[in-house]
């Protein structure tokens, strides 16, 4: 009998190809952090198994050893999330990123994000919340496969920081949402962790950032998300100076503006009410 996150793997990679078992394994790591943060988070999880409309499935594969003109993308459809197994590669992410110029590219990241278009479907569409969605976010029926081409030809739009989360959170409102989404997730994962370890930040200097240790705000369904974008910034301030003092580049290295802050607060909103 499987657990309930193997039970949503329903293609797994090419085991023979050396290298796959290895990452593979990290593949499975990284979908049951997701799946521990959305059953934390009370949302639904039910596999396609259960379910072949609604539910969710996650198939893992790898590009050919021969190269050919259409690789494996990673991606969401109906239900079905494929995550390319180089995204498991610490050094291929790293060129996909460079090459990208994204500053921040995680394979757990892929996982929150794919799954993010996962539960739009089932949280937004269709529901009261769709016309809301559309006054923050910007109308999901403008042409994606024109919203994306022009996207990766002209670049996002210049003063995309004071809206977006990401570059690429302004291509379209379904980008939007899945990258608001899963920094969502960033968030709730991060903040909880810190709680569990007992964490507060006593700055001796006025200026930097004061944490209470308050875990109960974060394990809680209800938490208040004032308080919870509260007990953010502190901690990503101790993040990126900690990176800083061992010679690393920041742990979070985003800007969040006032509208993307207003979006995260739908997200958090959705999820209670859904």
């Amino acid at each position: 009998m499987y657990c309930q996150s193997c039970r949503l793997t329903h293609v797994i990679p090419n085991l023979t190809r050396s290298g796959n078992k290895q990452t593979w394994a990290r593949m499975e790591m990284a979908k049951r952090r997701l799946i521990y943060s959305l059953l934390e988070l009370h949302l639904p999880v039910l596999s396609k198994a259960d379910d072949a409309v609604r539910g969710l499935a996650f198939e893992f594969l790898a590009d050919p050893e021969i190269p050919t003109p259409e690789p494996i993308l990673t991606g969401h459809s109906d239900g079905l999330i494929t995550i390319n197994l180089a995204e498991a590669d610490d050094a291929e992410r790293e060129r996909r990123r460079q090459s990208l110029g994204e500053p921040y590219r995680t394979l757990l990241g892929h996982f929150r994000h794919e799954v993010g278009h996962y539960y739009w479907d089932r949280l937004i569409d269709g529901t009261p919340r769709l016309e809301p969605f559309r006054e923050v976010f910007g109308d999901e029926r403008a042409d994606y496969e024109e919203a994306l081409k022009r996207h990766y030809k002209n670049g996002a739009r210049p003063d995309w920081q004071t809206q977006f989360i990401s570059s690429y959170a302004s291509a379209h409102p379904w980008e939007d949402w899945a990258e608001t989404w899963a920094h969502y997730l960033h968030m709730a994962d991060t903040l909880e962790t810190a709680a569990a370890c007992g964490l507060a930040l006593q700055p001796r200097r006025a200026d930097e950032p004061l944490l209470a240790n308050s875990a109960d705000i974060f394990r809680n369904k209800d938490a208040s998300f004032d308080k919870m974008i509260a007990a953010w910034f502190p901690l990503t301030h101790v993040l990126n100076n900690l990176n800083r003092g061992l010679g690393l580049s920041d742990g979070y290295p985003f800007v969040v503006s006032a509208p993307t802050i207003e979006k995260l607060r739908f997200i958090h909103e959705t999820i209670q009410g859904g």
